[in-house]
């Protein structure tokens, strides 16, 4: 796992003034974030490349190497970065990733040189005038299953008494998704079709989608892979993870409980994933990292799945928020309602474990391999990362705001935003952007 240094200096500023904090603003992305994407400038037809937000500002990895600004390991992760996909970045490793960051707040810190500056100033284009892609050709997609909050949730729907099956304790639960529909925050898709089984009923009807869903996940980006069947041991994990970023993996409720008997999700999880573009990397997030605790009643991990480094600091707080933006309340201008708010640091199981349990049986991973780290929800009232939780199956519908709508499942027109950041006294704030998604009306 990271240490902490100088980039993670809450008192560092940078020349670029609308990262640096305000009595009233707070920007996702100051100094001591520098989360990667590939853009380009929206409406042109200019090659999509790598760039790191600062402020409101996109630095340009692709002009920032012409500029001739940097050298060594950094000036080779920069070129890497600097394509339209990370994937070559991803493979470099962790030393070529920091080589990288460090290079880059030295060139973005208030006190760097006068000719760097100007040299850097004129490699940086507005976030307003950028449009994103997928950030890296993503060869396998694979989504757990780790909130037992959600879990427990989602088992008392249907059995109020209930527990989870008795394996989620043991291991992290995960299936193998489609990658050919995840897309970028933005993205538009149609209200799925598909069959579902109605209560009572003899026969299952084929129909669009009646209890379409969100789910508030975050997505983890493999860095570095493995050799086949070579496992990744839990202390060497995180070295494999580039960074994280949010991920909504929408779900069609109907045709997953009717599908999921006896194999798992299908249809129901294979028409749209939403990521949030940017992704912030490992050694950002170490200030915010937890220990990872497991309740002295349930079992604790096997072996493979144990460590010291795990329980001292194996969590992140990453606090989460959904919000949803009605069709009526964008064509009024009155924004999106909050849904829920929940942290990252409530899952039952760490992302260096998800990595561990991935390889252990000998599967290899790739760089720009993704994980959906599963539903996140906390323990309390309003923690809930899905609305089935939060209208308890559709039989209490959730309000938006004051504004006398309300929802048991999401509608057409309906776009649902996630947002996340990490904050804690004695460092910065940084966020993570927004992935926004918008549901359209089934065809046919």
């Amino acid at each position: 796992m990271h240490t902490l240094n100088h980039t993670h200096d809450v008192h560092a500023r940078s020349w670029v003034e609308s990262a640096n904090p305000t009595a009233t603003h707070s920007s996702d992305f100051p100094i001591q974030n520098l989360p990667h994407a590939v853009f380009r400038r929206a409406g042109g037809s200019e090659a999509f490349r790598g760039g790191v937000a600062i402020g409101d500002q996109v630095l340009d990895l692709a002009a920032l190497v012409q500029a001739q600004q940097l050298d060594g390991l950094a000036l080779e992760a920069a070129t890497a970065a600097a394509q339209p996909a990370l994937n070559d970045f991803f493979a470099l490793g962790s030393a070529a990733w920091q080589a990288l960051r460090h290079a880059l707040f030295a060139l973005l810190k208030n006190d760097a040189p006068v000719a760097a500056v100007q040299a850097v100033r004129a490699c940086l284009v507005p976030q307003a005038e950028a449009e994103y892609a997928i950030p890296a050709r993503i060869g396998d997609y694979t989504d757990f299953y780790t909130s037992i909050d959600h879990a427990l949730n989602i088992t008392r729907l249907l059995n109020p008494g209930g527990d989870v099956t008795s394996n989620f304790r043991w291991i992290p639960i995960a299936y193998h998704g489609r990658v050919s529909t995840i897309g970028v925050s933005g993205q538009q898709f149609r209200r799925p079709m598909g069959q579902a089984m109605a209560p009572g009923a003899k026969a299952p009807t084929y129909q669009a989608c009646a209890r379409l869903d969100y789910e508030l996940e975050l997505g983890v980006w493999i860095g570095t892979g493995n050799a086949h069947g070579e496992a990744i041991a839990l202390e060497d994990a995180e070295q494999h993870i580039f960074g994280i970023c949010l991920l909504n993996d929408w779900s069609a409720r109907d045709i997953q409980f009717w599908e999921m008997a006896p194999l798992g999700p299908f249809l129901a999880k294979n028409f749209a994933t939403t990521i949030s573009p940017w992704i912030v990397t490992m050694e950002a997030l170490a200030p915010y990292r937890q220990p990872w605790t497991r309740a002295a009643a349930d079992p604790q991990p096997l072996a493979y799945l144990e460590d010291a480094a795990n329980r001292e600091a194996g969590a992140i707080d990453i606090r989460l928020e959904v919000w949803l933006e009605s069709e009526k309340a964008r064509a009024e201008k009155r924004g999106p309602s909050r849904l829920s708010s929940t942290s990252f640091r409530h899952q039952y199981w760490s992302v260096a474990q998800m990595v561990a349990h991935h390889t252990v049986g000998g599967c290899q991973l790739n760089p720009g391999d993704l994980f959906g780290s599963g539903t996140i929800s906390g323990p309390g009232e309003g923690e809930a990362g899905a609305i089935i939780e939060l209208a308890r199956g559709g039989q209490t519908p959730v309000p938006l705001g004051d504004s006398g709508e309300q929802r048991s499942f999401i509608e057409d027109g309906d776009a649902v935003l996630l947002r996340g950041w990490c904050e804690k006294p004695g460092h910065a704030r940084i966020g993570f952007g927004e992935s926004r998604g918008t549901v359209l009306p089934a065809r046919g």
